[in-house]
């Protein structure tokens, strides 16, 4: 399989703070590989050196087999990055024509505006564009090139619901006959387009599979009880309160019952049920990067 970009024991410091430790990473041609991890994990930085934008501190990148920053390689990609600056005063429309002066064969302005929504307000100063129609404009950017390699940071932040799954189905799409690299720290927005997975904690690849099995990693359950103090308990990885109850978050929750009964404490109103997906992914990168 063709390999279109990657990282090998990458290093990106800022100062003291270390933003990428030791991180390798193949991109093969076709599908959507989705970058899942709380904010500040690293998935920007990374980014930013595959697609030549920041230079490692230590290790190697390689895009389409050469270095990220050649002119030749960087023209065969699309970016949108996780925050994009538009000319205000340029119409929808010169912004994107603008783009497509860059490439050989651009998708024509007005087919790409009618994919993401968009022929409405062709007409209009960017400007004077609502957030959720610059995330559209900027996500579309990315595409207008037809590249091989597309990279999106964050691209649904600002979206409505609609906006949201309008823009998945055409993330899903392109997988099928290009290449999406697609970071977020929604498990819901990976699980729904990528083929694989790789999980950023802290600068580290904490996991790199497919979405089924990363799945499996985060089978952790709430037990909700009302409670007025509760003793360390083993198997906790988190805890929440709200409305006068406690939510113990486990992976074993026949067994925190069970400590929860034999440690004495009085409580009331016991619910066990399975927490969001989202959720319980936040919780176990939390236990895996030590914070």
């Amino acid at each position: 399989m063709e390999l279109l970009a990657r990282t090998v024991d990458v290093t990106r410091r800022y100062g003291d703070q270390v933003a990428l430790d030791g991180v390798s990473l193949d991109i093969p041609a076709g599908g959507v590989v989705g970058l899942l991890g709380p904010n500040g994990a690293g998935k920007s930085t990374l980014i930013n050196l595959l697609v030549g934008l920041r230079r490692p501190t230590s290790g190697h990148v390689e895009l389409f087999g050469g270095d990220p920053r050649d002119p030749a390689s960087r023209r065969r990609i699309g970016v949108t990055p996780q925050e994009t600056g538009l000319p205000a005063t340029l119409r929808v429309r010169e912004c994107v024509a603008f783009v497509a002066a860059h490439f050989a064969d651009p998708v024509p302005t007005g087919e790409l505006l009618a994919g993401f929504g968009l022929t409405e307000v062709a007409g209009r100063q960017t400007g004077g564009l609502s957030g959720g129609q610059k995330r559209r404009l900027a996500v579309a950017l990315g595409f207008v090139g037809r590249p091989d390699l597309v990279f999106l940071d964050e691209p649904t932040t600002g979206l409505d619901v609609q906006a949201r799954r309008e823009l998945w189905d055409h993330v899903r799409e392109y997988g099928r006959t290009g290449t999406v690299v697609l970071t977020s720290h929604y498990l819901e927005e990976i699980e729904a387009l990528a083929d694989r997975v790789v999980v950023v904690g802290r600068g580290r690849v904490l996991a790199d599979d497919t979405v089924e099995a990363i799945r499996g990693m985060v089978g952790i359950h709430r037990v909700s009880i009302a409670a007025t103090e509760l003793p360390d308990l083993p198997g906790v990885v988190g805890v929440e309160q709200a409305d006068g109850r406690t939510s113990l978050l486990t992976p074993d929750p026949d067994q925190l019952v069970r400590d929860l009964v034999r440690s004495g404490v009085a409580f009331h109103g016991l619910q066990v049920q399975p927490t969001t997906l989202e959720e319980a992914f936040l919780t176990l990168t939390t236990a895996k990067t030590g914070s």
